[in-house]
């Protein structure tokens, strides 16, 4: 069992940075893959990246290939999305979730994880 909690969400300018942490405030994050998903308004959630446990593999949905990169920290109970180079398209609210398990060619199947945050909005306007 773990409670996840995301934070870093933020008003940020086009071609900016950004990093999203996911932190377990119940449980161990180690032992768990960990996903990233989005919402924007008046569209469907969609996967982002995800990383399995360790040794970890990650996986990016192709509209943030190149730009952002997951990364997980267990000894800080922590996983990070690092958002480069963001654009108005990137702007949602972004959920992370935690499963025991992903498969390569499933990692994007909300099926598959078990425990969701409450999300961390973000912005991407001048």
């Amino acid at each position: 069992q773990v409670q996840v909690v995301e934070s870093g969400g933020d008003l940020v300018q086009p071609g900016g940075s950004l990093r999203l942490s996911c932190a377990a405030s119940v449980g161990t994050m180690e032992y768990f893959a960990v996903g990233w998903w989005r919402q924007a308004p008046g569209k469907e959630r969609e996967a982002v990246s995800a990383i399995t446990r360790s040794p970890s593999r990650a996986y990016y949905a192709d509209s943030v290939k190149g730009r952002f990169t997951i990364s997980r920290d267990d000894a800080k109970n922590t996983v990070y999305l690092q958002m480069s180079d963001v654009k108005p398209a990137d702007t949602a609210t972004y959920y992370c979730a935690a499963g025991p398990v992903i498969l390569p060619d499933a990692w994007n199947a909300p099926g598959w994880y078990d425990h969701w945050g409450q999300g961390t909005q973000v912005t991407v306007s001048s």
